[in-house]
C-alpha cells in the first residue's frame, strides 16, 4: 500500500510487479524498476498494461525461451520451414529517452555476434565488439509494428544469423560486470 501511494498506482497492480519481481534495483516517478524472476532489469516487471483491454495487464512469458520454442514448432508444422523467432518487449534504457524493443525469448538463434579477437578493415584488433543481434533485431521490427498498429509479427529477411539454439540468459550482464547495481 505504501509503494503503490508513494508510486501513484493501483495498489493491486504493484502487488502484480511485485509478484512478477526477484527485487526492486531503484524506484522513482511512476516506475519500479526491479529484477524479474527471468533476470531482465526493466519498469514494473513488464507487466503491460496497453492493449489488452481496461483494468488487465499482460505479463511476460514464464519462460520466454520455451515459448519461443513453441512458436517455431508450430510454424514448423505448419509451413515445413523453421525460422528463428524472437519474442520481444519494449525496455526503457538508461540515460535514455524513449523504449526500444529488445529480445525476451529466442528460438533458432545466437543471440549474439562477438567478434573480439578479429580485425577492422584496417588491421585494428577488435576489443568490444559484441553485437547483440537478437536486441537489433526486436528493434528493427518494432518499427513495423508500432505499438498501437495491432501487427504481432514481422519477417525479417536478410539478416545474418548463427542459426543454433541460443538463449536470451546469453544476452543478460553477469552480475560480476554489473558497474550500476554492484559497486
Amino acid at each position: 500500500m505504501e509503494l503503490a501511494r508513494q508510486l501513484n498506482k493501483e495498489p493491486a497492480l504493484v502487488e502484480i510487479i511485485l509478484r512478477e519481481s526477484r527485487s526492486i534495483v531503484r524506484m522513482g516517478g511512476r516506475a519500479l524498476i526491479v529484477e524479474t524472476h527471468h533476470g531482465f532489469i526493466c519498469a514494473n516487471s513488464g507487466v503491460d498494461q496497453s492493449n489488452v483491454g481496461m483494468r488487465q495487464v499482460t505479463l511476460l512469458p514464464k519462460e520466454p525461451d520455451g515459448s519461443a520454442r513453441e512458436i517455431r514448432a508450430e510454424i514448423h508444422r505448419q509451413t515445413g520451414k523453421s525460422p528463428a523467432v524472437i519474442i520481444s518487449d519494449s525496455f526503457g534504457r538508461p540515460w535514455r529517452v524513449g523504449t526500444v524493443d529488445v529480445a525476451i525469448g529466442i528460438a533458432g538463434l545466437k543471440p549474439i555476434k562477438d567478434e573480439r579477437g578479429t580485425t577492422d578493415r584496417y588491421g585494428y584488433e577488435l576489443k568490444a565488439a559484441v553485437a547483440a543481434i537478437a536486441d537489433e533485431m526486436a528493434a528493427a521490427a518494432e518499427l513495423v509494428m508500432g505499438k498501437r498498429d495491432g501487427v504481432p509479427v514481422v519477417i525479417v529477411r536478410g539478416c545474418e544469423i548463427q542459426r543454433e539454439e541460443g538463449s536470451v540468459k546469453e544476452l543478460l550482464r553477469p552480475a560480476a560486470e554489473d558497474l550500476f547495481r554492484h559497486f
